[in-house]
């Protein structure tokens, strides 16, 4: 792919501010897309990411959101339009995990995952729909997980938002097809991040047992992904799921 593949496109990628977020802002950036970082946690994390993103040349800007929340979202989306004057790419990555067993899993707990993960990403892909729909173009990627194709212990909440969100891809998928607006997902699999890196390692070492490509994967590699189905390379592929696993669930 040309290097700026993506120029004059406009990204929005929630969760930017850090990890496989981060990496696909960077991504998207170096193809030459302008960025809008949206964060909850760092501020600082997020300001870094924007200014790396506008040292490889393009407009980056960052702005804090509860995706969870309504208003928080059409906040978001109005600042997007106002700085960027409208959006093109929505990269829907933010998410939260509160693992237990299901014996010990609260309903809070339950609601939470449920909240930021799926209704996040519904909240934005509303907001999205909207704007690509009048201008006939644009390209939503949301990041899923392998645990929702394959379950995992202790995860049922984390497990049941992102087969949600994979229902979702494919629902809004042919909503929006005819629209020229591609919606597919990502299923990573074991990625290095801040995230991962708090698991024991004796659970590190078993799931890299289970990895044919023998190595964790690196945010940049979901990134890859993600730029490939935000290109005109990938503008009649919609609805699909592409697992980014090493292997893992196959």
């Amino acid at each position: 792919m040309s290097d700026k593949i993506l120029s004059g496109k406009r990204a929005l990628v929630t969760g930017g501010n850090r990890g496989i977020g981060r990496a696909i802002a960077l991504q998207l950036a170096g193809a030459g897309a302008d960025i809008m970082i949206n964060y909850v946690g760092s501020e600082q994390e997020a300001e870094q990411t924007a200014a790396d993103c506008s040292a490889l040349g393009v407009r980056a800007f960052c702005c804090y959101a509860d995706i969870s929340r309504e208003e928080d979202v059409a906040k978001l989306f109005a600042e997007m339009v106002e700085k960027l004057g409208g959006v093109d790419i929505l990269v829907n990555n933010a998410g939260i995990t509160r693992d237990a067993l299901l014996l010990r899993l609260s309903p809070e707990d339950f609601d939470a995952v449920l909240t930021t993960n799926l209704r996040g990403a519904f909240l934005c892909m509303k907001q999205a729909s909207r704007l690509m729909m009048k201008q006939r173009f644009g390209r939503i990627v949301n990041i899923s997980s392998v645990v929702a194709l394959r379950g995992n212990a202790g995860q049922v909440n984390y497990a049941a938002s992102k087969a949600g969100i994979i229902g979702m891809t494919k629902s809004l998928a042919k909503e929006l097809a005819s629209r020229n607006v591609t919606v597919n997902a990502l299923a990573p699999g074991f990625i290095e991040t801040a995230m991962t890196a708090e698991l024991p390692e004796a659970v590190r070492a078993k799931m890299l047992e289970s990895i044919p490509a023998g190595r964790i994967g690196q945010p940049e590699d979901v990134a890859a992904a993600a730029l490939f189905l935000a290109s005109p390379q990938a503008a009649y592929i919609t609805g699909q799921v592409l697992r980014v696993d090493g292997g893992m669930a196959m």
